[in-house]
């Protein structure tokens, strides 16, 4: 288990062995969640890695504008 730091600002650095694993840069966007006491970071991917994710998806089904 790897163990940070809360800073005097409150703020705490990813350790570098995670940050390479997960190919975090500066700058990018954590979305910061609290379940049960336990608080989980999740990086925010660009829109463009998600291209092609709803491909092959079927459109059946799907409601009419008036259905909305």
């Amino acid at each position: 288990m790897i163990v940070t730091t809360l800073s005097k600002k409150f703020q705490i650095v990813i350790p570098k062995e995670i940050r390479e694993k997960l190919g975090l840069t500066p700058k990018q966007r954590l979305h910061v969640m609290e379940t049960g006491g336990v608080i989980t970071l999740v990086p925010e991917l660009p829109l463009v890695l998600l291209k092609g994710a709803l491909k092959g998806m079927s459109t059946t089904h799907l409601r009419e504008k008036n259905d909305r």
